[in-house]
């Protein structure tokens, strides 16, 4: 009974959904998978009784569409039988004669099966399952994937769906083996030191309660230079385990899946696995989490770049707010000896003595010094304040540099010299930087700040400009991070070079070419071959089928030209100036 169990996958409910025909099934849906053609109904009025002739072509119908015989389903929606009943003249309550006598089910079913060609599931079609559900498994092991793919490869062979049991139990001993594959694979390229080493990480760490793996987990609640620091740390600790694991025969889905498993999973849990289920879950998950910690590495970086710039604009809000009086005086006093200058202009007197009557001359010497003080650069900004800020960052800067390593596209160059350089003084205690740094990068924001009076570059300026830049070109693309999840290198989506070339048009597993230009040259050739056909036989199609045709050809509409509709009397062709081999309806 035990041994039962492990191979149910699905809940009841979830069982149920592919044991039935959903009651709310839209139009044309039913147009497509529930009308008969015309030897279809000549098979069905072969039937005597009219609820023999509705029963066999309900049982036609759930085949093809569940793949199901009738005796599996619970019931046929009533839609449904409207429909079905609707093409064939037959009543709807005569359904429920149907099949009193069970023996008629059973020889409806066998004359279906040797009329369309369909094969009963056999041990044989049971070790072919198994055998396509593999290369799938080892993609994808998901049970909800992989019962879905079953289903459409035995409906697309016309094989008559056995129960639903076994199709679990398929699948189940399918990601059994496919497990067991992927474990030996992981576990079969760790050395012994890297055996010991991973062994060591589901241990307790020296004077603590909790183990290495429970440490690797936590994660700093704020961002903060010292949340770096630590996650840095946990980042380089996986790294000394020097995982060098070739993973090229799994596919990357798989590997995320072992690591969502290995993350629920606690030491003790680990320790009760055989050795290569356990080392090959632990290698996915360190993995893993590499790139999550180097993802929050970064995060963590690019959140003190913002809060820089945040205490650098709220430095000046202090600023207003605690000057705002003596703002204000100045504004009063200027304003008073601008209206002096225009009085004494207008009635040309001497400025000077307007001017000294409205406030001394000492005191306006005074009020202009005061005055440059309290001023803010012209355009407002806030730069000239972060240079206090600068050792903030450099609590977690120069390990940022060190443990992190960045790629960039050509227009990054630049930016890559700067850090390389940044780097190098952060290696040799050097504290000016180099004549010739490149600047190129530095956006017009920061020029102003880069340079001091005498011409040399601020070493503080220049290094939170290049940290700034390093993080605006991260979140553009145009800099990538290697081990980095969220920020790895575009061409890394992409199928490398060589295993596109390698690639066999004859063999791709895809339904259609590789070529787009061949791809809409077959289109459009089938959807011809298909009007040309409709045309010829258009008085022997069935009225459901002439009833659904102007939907069906709708869906091509943009390959027409004053397309209207379609009329089962009159048909007429108008090619399409665009496309000579296209031709568009018209009533």
């Amino acid at each position: 009974m035990m041994y039962a169990r492990v191979r149910e996958l699905l809940t009841p409910e979830e069982r149920l959904q592919y044991l039935q025909i959903p009651p709310d099934l839209r139009e044309w849906e039913l147009g497509t998978y529930f009308t008969f053609t015309q030897h279809d109904l000549e098979i069905i009025q072969r039937r005597r009784r009219g609820y023999n002739r509705l029963g066999f072509a309900v049982q036609l119908c759930v085949l093809r569409y569940l793949g199901w015989s009738l005796s599996d389903i619970k019931e046929v929606p009533v839609q449904v039988l409207h429909y079905i009943a609707k093409q064939i003249n037959a009543d709807v309550e005569s359904f429920a004669s149907y099949g009193e006598r069970e023996a008629t089910k059973y020889e409806h079913l066998e004359e279906i099966r040797k009329e369309y060609s369909y094969q009963t599931f056999t041990l044989s079609e049971y070790r072919s399952l198994c055998k396509h559900l593999f290369s799938h498994a080892m993609a994808n092991g998901n049970p909800l994937h992989l019962i879905q793919f079953a289903l459409e490869d035995l409906r697309k062979r016309k094989i008559i769906l056995p129960s639903m049991a076994t199709i679990e139990r398929a699948v189940w001993e399918t990601r059994k083996r496919t497990e067991e594959k992927i474990f030996k694979l992981l576990s079969n390229s760790l050395t012994e030191l890297q055996i010991a080493k991973l062994d060591r990480v589901l241990t307790t760490m020296p004077e603590s309660i909790k183990t290495y793996l429970a440490w690797l987990r936590e994660i700093p609640g704020t961002s903060s230079p010292d949340s770096f620091l630590k996650v840095i740390e946990k980042l380089e600790y996986i790294r000394d385990l020097q995982m060098h694991v070739d993973t090229k025969g799994i596919h990357p889905n798989r590997l995320r899946q072992l690591s969502k498993i290995g993350s629920r999973y606690e030491p003790h849990s680990f320790r009760r696995f055989n050795d290569p289920k356990k080392y090959a879950i632990l290698v996915a998950y360190l993995l893993e989490l590499i790139q999550d910690l180097t993802d929050l590495a970064f995060e963590i970086h690019d959140r003190q770049i913002m809060i820089l710039l945040s205490k650098g604009r709220k430095a000046q809000e202090e600023l207003q707010k605690q000057n705002g009086k003596s703002i204000n005086e100045k504004v009063v006093h200027f304003a008073d000896l601008g209206a002096a200058l225009i009085k004494a202009r207008s009635e040309g007197t001497d400025p000077f003595v307007a001017l000294d009557a409205v406030i001394p001359w000492d005191q306006i010497v005074a009020s202009v010094e005061e005055a440059r003080r309290l001023a803010r650069p012209v355009d407002y900004d806030y730069l000239d304040l972060l240079e206090k800020k600068f050792y903030a960052l450099r609590k977690y800067t120069p390990t940022l540099l060190k443990s992190l390593e960045f790629r960039s596209t050509k227009s990054a160059d630049p930016l890559m010299k700067a850090v390389d350089i940044i780097r190098d003084m952060n290696e040799t205690g050097k504290r000016k930087v180099p004549e010739g740094a490149p600047l190129n990068f530095v956006s017009n924001r920061w020029q102003k700040h880069v340079y001091d009076d005498d011409g040399t570059i601020n070493r503080h300026y220049y290094e939170m400009a290049v940290l700034t830049e390093l993080r605006n070109y991260v979140r553009s693309g145009d800099v990538s991070i290697v081990g980095s999840r969220q920020h790895k290198d575009f061409k890394e989506y992409l199928v490398p070079k060589a295993d596109w070339n390698s690639i066999d048009p004859n063999a791709t597993k895809l339904a259609v070419s590789l070529s787009a230009k061949e791809y809409l040259k077959e289109r459009t050739e089938s959807l011809l071959q298909r009007l040309n056909w409709v045309s010829d036989h258009i008085y022997e199609l069935p009225l459901p089928i002439i009833k659904h045709l102007p939907v069906l050809l709708g869906r091509h509409r943009r390959l027409f030209q004053n397309y209207k509709s379609v009329s089962p009397m009159v048909i007429s062709y108008t090619t399409c100036p665009n496309c000579p081999q296209v031709v568009a309806w018209s009533e």
